[in-house]
């Protein structure tokens, strides 16, 4: 009976964000990452700038931007195994100088646009198993559930701002040091990403091995009811990024002008991160399991009021509380990688984050496809709200009875 209450209480207390930025291999990870996502958003918009300066084309800048979301295809689903096959640490670092070392041809004048597609390609594709390292790793790095699930709120936090500087100054900074600066800067904060995670990173050995097979966290998650659940949750977001991709036409649509394109675009993670912070100094660990069906509801039900057509400000109020209860997704991939053996750890969430990905990019372009075939994009985006609706109450009562089963949830530290 003992033991009951202190797991009661351990589900109910949350961590100060000062203890756990106190563990020093989370705060050399997240470091590591806060200065690799700066770098990165500069060098998007500085490779936009540069292929569309060289060819004028919007083609070639659509595939340029392409090649940073394509690879997680590819990557996710192969490399993501490499985070269990060697040590995590060594992974990273590894993989983290390879990418700078790309980015940093891309440095060289007069890069032939396939070339620099390519490298585009490559670093993109190093980021899964960059990715499913970090993840694995951070999970590795905690005892206590709660403080890990407090970590990953503060990464979400984070990831969300730098975008959201990016949005805002990107274009900015790379105007003012031009565009082979702004790469090479990328290339630095990749550097200076593995110095750091070399200094606070304990190594460990390899967490998984060759019997495991190749595919070993794909078949888990599709033979383990909890997990298909809770990917499903994650899925929904392919229908409430659609507004992103229709941002530009939204706008149009509204007769607002063209720097409304910016806010329509900020207002998702802005929410994003109010609703992160809120969740996280308010809400306990085992109150955001119970949340995470309802709000993933409401984030889509957000997007019903596009029905209407709304004035500018009413549009990005919906766009931020759609962010903002989005933010169930920061519960959902700490759930699975709490819930999983650290074996396959590394396997499972490539998988995860690969099936974001792509779900995302397909909903964005389903997206164009819908607002072109109908001729509103502002009725597309309440059409995705109104399917997200469905599906996601569909999930919520799944994940209900998943979380009610006993031994179904199983965020344990001895999982870590």
């Amino acid at each position: 009976m003992a033991s009951v209450r202190r797991t009661e209480r351990k589900q109910t207390t949350i961590p100060r964000f000062s203890r756990v930025v106190a563990n020093r291999e989370f705060r050399g990870l997240w470091l590591a990452e806060a200065l690799s996502i700066a770098g990165d958003q500069l060098a998007k918009v500085a490779l936009a700038i540069l292929v569309y300066q060289r060819t004028a084309s919007p083609l070639w800048s659509a595939v340029v931007y392409a090649m940073t979301f394509l690879p997680a295809l590819f990557g996710g689903l192969g490399l993501s195994q490499l985070a269990d096959r060697f040590p995590r640490r060594t992974l990273l670092i590894w993989c983290i100088l390879a990418q700078a070392a790309l980015v940093g041809i891309m440095v060289i004048p007069g890069m032939p646009l396939p070339v620099l597609c390519a490298l585009v390609f490559f670093v993109a594709m190093l980021s899964a198993p960059t990715n499913a390292a970090q993840n694995a790793t951070a999970r590795e790095a905690f005892d206590d559930d709660a403080e890990y699930l407090r970590s990953q709120d503060l990464r979400g936090i984070t990831t969300n701002t730098m975008m959201l500087l990016g949005l805002a100054g990107g274009g900015l900074l790379v105007t003012a040091v031009g565009v082979p600066w702004a790469l090479a800067i990328d290339a630095a904060t990749f550097v200076l990403a593995a110095v750091i995670i070399h200094l606070t990173v304990r190594w460990r050995p390899a967490a998984g091995s060759p019997e495991d097979g190749w595919f070993a966290g794909a078949r888990i998650t599709a033979s383990d009811p909890h997990l298909r659940v809770l990917f499903a949750m994650a899925l929904l977001v392919g229908l409430t990024v659609v507004p992103e991709g229709l941002a530009a036409p939204i706008a149009a649509q509204m007769d607002e002008p063209d720097v409304a394109v910016g806010w329509l675009l900020a207002a998702d993670p802005l929410g994003f991160v109010i609703g992160a912070f809120v969740f996280s100094h308010y809400a306990s660990p085992a109150t955001r399991l119970r949340l995470m069906g309802p709000l993933a509801v409401i984030s889509s039900a957000a997007l019903l009021g596009f029905a209407v057509q709304p004035p500018l400000v009413v549009a990005l109020l919906l766009l931020a509380a759609s962010g903002a209860s989005g933010a169930y997704i920061l519960t959902v991939a700490a759930t699975v990688n709490s819930s999983v053996a650290n074996n396959v750890r590394g396997s499972v969430m490539g998988l995860f984050r690969t099936a974001l990905r792509v779900t995302q990019g397909l909903g964005v372009a389903l997206g164009g496809v819908v607002a072109t075939a109908i001729g509103s994009a502002t009725g597309t985006v309440a059409l995705a709200g109104a399917l997200g609706v469905l599906a996601a109450t569909a999930v919520a009562v799944a994940w209900a009875r998943q979380r009610v089963r006993p031994g179904a949830v199983k965020v344990a530290a001895d999982v870590g």
